[in-house]
C-alpha cells in the first residue's frame, strides 16, 4: 500500500502511457480519503478492537422511513408480479420499453433523490430491498435502476454539486436514465492511465475520448464522464467529473456490448470528439474526480450486496422446495448428508448476505459512522459468497441446474433459471471494483493507522529526519497498542452473555479480531515496504475480516429478530427464535473458513506461485499449450481507441 505522505500529483496532461508504477500508486492514493471523521466498525476490527457498541443494538429505520418504505415496496411488489416477465428480458436481450416506462411512473429511478426535488426519499435501507426485490424478477433491472442511482448522476450531485446543479439535474434524474463513465479500454483499476481529456476553452471544456462498458449509457439521457484536465494557466488539472448531455452533439454510441449473463443491460462504447460541455457542469473542482467517484461508491457499493443478497434468498427457497420434493435413494436428496450440507450452506449464508447489507445500509441511514470499509466487506464477500451459492444450487438441481428455464418448461417442468443465476451473477466479483482489486483497497484502508504513524520509514523518498520522527512516532503508537492485543472480553466466559447462544461467536470474533491485528502487526514488521506487493497475504487478511464482520452482523440480526421478530417478519412469521438457529449455524461455518485462512497467511504457496506466473510468461511452458487449436475471433487484446471522430453508427436509443 502507498503511503500517504509526500506525494505529489503528476502533471494534469502528463501522456497516460508514460505513467509508471510509483505515480500510478500515488493518483490512487490521492483519491482516498484520508479522514476518519466518524467512527467505523470495520477500521477497527482490523485494529483488533472490536466495538461491538458501534452496531448494536441494530440501527432501526425510523417510523416515517419505515412507513414510506414499505408502501413504495408494495406498489412496486404487485408492479414487478403483474408487468414483468424476465423470461421476456432474458430471450430478448432487453428490457422492454414498457418496464422501464412503469418504473419510471412509480419512482423507481428516484428512489434515492429527496423529495424535494421530486423523488421519493428512501433511505439507504429501504433502496437496498427495492432492490432486492427487482433484482430477484430480474438482475438486469437491478443493474438498471442501481447503475443509475448508485454511481450515476444523482448520487455525486447530491453529494457533492452545488445548489445550482442539484436543482438542474435531480428533478430531471426523477425520470431520465444516467450513467457513469470511467473505464476506458486501457483502463480499468488503474485511473493514472485515463486518457479522456477535458480541455478548457473560454466557458466550456472540450471533451475527448472513449468510455469502454458503460452501463445504461445505450439508453442514458445524462452521463457522469470522467475526463482529464490538462494543467494551465488558472486551472489546477487532474481527472475531473463532467456531466454530459447524452444527446450533445459529438456523442457517439459505438456498440452495445453483449455478455454471458445480465443480458438486458444497455452496456455500450461511447465516442467523445470535441463535444462541449459547459463549465457549470463541472462537479467539485477540477482534479476531484476520483475523490468524488470513491466516495460515490462508500455507500454505492452496497447496491450489488442487496442483490446478491436478493440471489440468496431466492435460492433457498428454491434448495428448500426442491430438496423435499427430489426423491432418490427412497429420501428425499435434502434428508442425504451431502445435498444437507449445501442447503445449510445457502441458506445460513443468505440470511449473512442479508444481514450485512441491511446493517451497513442502516448504519448509512444513520450518518454516524464512516462505513467505506463495511461496505467494501459487504461488496467483496457478499459478491463472492453469492457465486458459491449459485454453484452449489446448481449442483444440488443437477442437469435441471444446467438446462434453461425456457427448456424445462418446454418439457412440462417448472422452470427455475438457475443457470441464468449462475451467469447473472458472476459479474459482480468485477463489477464496481473486483475481488483482487477490493482486497487491496480494504487491506490499504485497514493499514491506514500503521502507515499514519510509520509511513515515512518505509518510504524510500522520506529524508533521515521524516524516519527519524516516525520512528519516535510509531514508538510511541506501539507502545500503547500492542499491549491492547493480548487480552480481552473474548477471553472471559460470562462475556456478551446478552447474546444467549450466539455470545461464545462473538467471543471468537473478539479474540480473533486481536490475532488479526497480531498477525497484521508481524506481517508489517517482516515485509515492511514489500506488504504491499504481498497480494496473497493481503487477501486473506482481509477475508478473514470480512467473515468477522458477517458474524457480527449476523448475531446482532439475530438478536434484535429475537426480540423484535414482528417487525422483520414481513410474511407474517415470527423469525426470532429460528434466526438464532440459523444465525449459530452460519457462524459455525464461518470460523472454519476463518481458521483456514489464518493457516494460509503463512502457509501458502504464494512465493513458489509468483515464480511459477513469471516463467509461464516468459514461455517456459508453451510446449504445454500444443495439441490445441485456438476458437477466438482474431483481433488486437485491448481495442485501439484513438480520439477521432466516430466511424460507426450511433447505436444510442431513448426510451420515451
Amino acid at each position: 500500500m502507498s503511503q500517504s505522505s509526500h506525494t505529489t500529483r503528476p502533471a494534469g496532461g502528463a501522456a497516460p502511457g508514460a505513467v509508471d508504477e510509483r505515480t500510478a500508486r500515488r493518483v490512487a492514493e490521492e483519491a482516498r480519503e484520508t479522514e476518519w471523521r466518524l467512527p467505523s466498525f470495520g477500521k477497527q476490527l482490523f485494529m483488533g478492537d472490536f466495538r461491538l457498541d458501534l452496531v448494536h443494538p441494530h440501527p432501526r429505520p425510523d417510523e416515517e422511513s419505515r412507513r414510506t418504505g414499505e408502501q413504495f415496496l408494495a406498489r412496486l411488489r404487485e408492479f414487478c408480479e403483474t408487468k414483468v416477465d424476465p423470461q421476456v428480458i432474458e430471450r430478448e436481450a432487453r428490457i422492454p420499453d414498457e418496464v422501464v416506462k412503469g418504473l419510471r411512473e412509480l419512482g423507481a429511478f428516484g428512489m434515492k433523490i429527496p423529495r424535494r426535488y421530486g423523488g421519493l426519499g428512501l433511505s439507504q435501507l429501504y433502496y437496498g430491498r427495492a432492490l432486492m426485490l427487482v433484482g430477484s424478477v430480474s438482475p438486469a433491472i437491478g443493474a438498471l435502476l442501481s447503475a443509475h442511482q448508485s454511481i450515476g448522476v444523482p448520487q455525486p450531485v447530491k453529494l457533492f454539486g452545488t445548489a445550482e446543479q442539484k436543482e438542474t439535474w435531480l428533478p430531471r434524474c426523477v425520470n431520465e436514465i444516467s450513467a457513469f463513465l470511467l473505464t476506458e479500454p486501457d483502463v480499468g483499476s488503474d485511473p493514472a492511465r485515463l486518457s479522456a481529456t477535458a480541455v478548457p476553452d473560454g466557458d466550456e471544456y472540450v471533451l475527448n475520448g472513449v468510455k469502454l462498458w458503460t452501463t445504461n449509457g445505450v439508453v442514458a439521457e445524462l452521463l457522469v464522464v470522467m475526463a482529464r484536465v490538462p494543467r494551465g494557466d488558472g486551472h489546477r488539472g487532474g481527472i475531473s467529473a463532467f456531466v454530459v448531455e447524452a444527446n450533445s452533439p459529438g456523442i457517439t454510441v459505438e456498440n452495445r456490448n453483449a455478455f454471458m449473463g445480465l443480458r438486458g443491460i444497455e452496456n455500450g462504447v461511447t465516442r467523445f470528439h470535441d463535444v462541449r460541455v459547459p463549465a457549470a457542469n463541472l462537479i467539485g473542482s477540477e482534479g476531484a474526480g476520483l475523490k468524488i467517484a470513491l466516495t460515490t461508491l462508500n455507500t454505492g457499493r452496497l447496491s450489488l450486496p442487496a442483490l446478491c443478497a436478493a440471489a440468496g434468498k431466492w435460492s433457498t427457497k428454491i434448495a428448500r422446495e426442491w430438496s423435499r420434493e427430489r426423491v432418490q435413494w427412497g429420501r428425499p436428496v435434502g434428508e442425504h448428508e451431502a445435498i444437507a450440507r449445501k442447503v445449510a450452506f445457502i441458506s445460513a449464508t443468505a440470511y449473512a448476505m442479508e444481514a450485512m447489507v441491511d446493517l451497513a445500509s442502516q448504519l448509512a441511514d444513520d450518518e454516524r459512522n464512516d462505513i467505506r470499509i463495511e461496505a467494501a466487506l459487504a461488496k467483496l464477500w457478499s459478491t463472492e459468497m453469492a457465486c458459491r451459492i449459485a454453484d452449489e444450487l446448481m449442483q444440488l438441481r443437477g442437469g435441471r441446474g444446467y438446462e434453461t428455464a425456457e427448456s424445462l418448461a418446454a418439457r412440462g417442468e417448472r422452470g427455475v433459471p438457475v443457470e441464468q443465476y449462475v451467469r447473472d451473477l458472476r459479474i459482480n466479483r468485477i463489477f464496481e471494483g473486483s475481488t483482487e482489486i477490493m482486497h487491496l483497497l480494504i487491506a490499504r484502508e485497514a493499514v491506514d493507522a500503521h502507515l499514519s504513524v510509520a509511513g515515512d520509514i518505509i518510504d524510500p523518498e522520506a529524508s533521515p529526519a521524516q524516519k527519524a520522527r516516525a520512528a519516535v512516532r510509531a514508538g510511541g503508537f506501539y507502545a500503547r497498542w500492542l499491549p491492547t492485543l493480548v487480552t480481552g472480553p473474548g477471553q472471559r466466559p460470562g462475556s456478551y452473555a446478552e447474546f444467549g447462544p450466539l455470545a461464545k461467536h462473538l467471543r471468537y470474533v473478539e479474540r480473533t479480531s486481536r490475532k488479526l491485528a497480531r498477525a497484521t502487526f508481524y506481517a508489517a514488521g517482516r515485509w515492511q515496504g514489500e506488504l504491499e506487493r504481498r497480494q496473497g497475504f493481503l487477501g486473506r487478511m482481509v477475508d478473514i475480516g470480512a467473515e468477522l464482520f458477517a458474524m457480527s452482523a449476523v448475531c446482532v440480526r439475530a438478536y434484535s429478530d429475537a426480540a423484535n421478530g414482528a417487525m422483520f417478519g414481513r410474511n407474517g412469521r415470527d423469525p426470532g427464535p429460528s434466526a438464532l438457529r440459523l444465525a449459530d449455524a452460519f457462524c459455525r461455518q464461518a470460523r472454519l473458513r476463518i481458521d483456514e485462512l489464518f493457516r494460509g497467511l503463512w502457509h501458502n504457496t504464494d512465493v513458489l506461485d509468483r515464480k511459477l506466473a513469471r516463467q509461464v510468461l516468459d514461455g517456459d511452458f508453451i510446449w504445454q499449450e500444443e495439441g490445441v487449436l485456438d476458437p477466438s475471433i482474431p483481433g488486437p487484446w485491448i481495442a485501439h481507441a484513438e480520439p477521432g471522430a466516430a466511424q460507426k453508427e450511433n447505436v444510442h436509443r431513448t426510451i420515451g
